[in-house]
């Protein structure tokens, strides 16, 4: 089940509980071939510094051209993942930072999701939030779990 808070517009959080191990998630959150079947595909490594580029569907409305550069800016292997994601339009006012946390819980992980920048005067970053919530909550948490039960 997902948590979700809508008080804070700068802030999306989620709470998903995944029936997998730490390690497991951890190569989905970390393997560039299996971040590209959940999320979008790209260059990852994990090394703190490290920048590597992303590209989805532009999405116009929320200002968001379709490619994201990325940085890695921490991590703590199988707890946790901070990433900088930027938009590579460099008129785009996307800097955002994404942060996902891994505990053990029984027999699988619960996965926690931070992503933080959002500027709730702009009118294309409340979009960008309200789409990006529903779309971290549903579809890209499915696609997670589906790229970990195929692990």
């Amino acid at each position: 089940m997902s948590f979700a808070s809508d008080d804070d517009l700068t802030t999306i959080r989620v709470d998903q509980f995944l029936a997998h191990p730490p390690a497991k998630v951890w190569r989905a959150l970390t393997e560039p071939e299996l971040i590209a079947q959940w999320l979008m595909p790209g260059d990852f490594r994990l090394e703190v510094g490290h920048r590597y580029t992303m590209t989805s569907v532009p999405r116009p409305g929320t200002g968001f051209s379709g490619a994201v550069g990325a940085e890695v800016q921490a991590f703590e292997r199988e707890r946790m993942l901070r990433v900088h994601w930027a938009d590579a339009d460099p008129g785009s006012s996307v800097d955002w930072t994404i942060t996902w946390t891994l505990e053990p819980e029984g027999r699988g992980t619960r996965l926690f999701l931070v992503h933080e920048g959002f500027d709730p005067d702009d009118p294309a970053q409340r979009m960008a939030h309200k789409i990006m919530g529903g779309g971290w909550r549903s579809h890209v948490m499915r696609a997670l779990e589906a790229a970990l039960d195929r692990l």
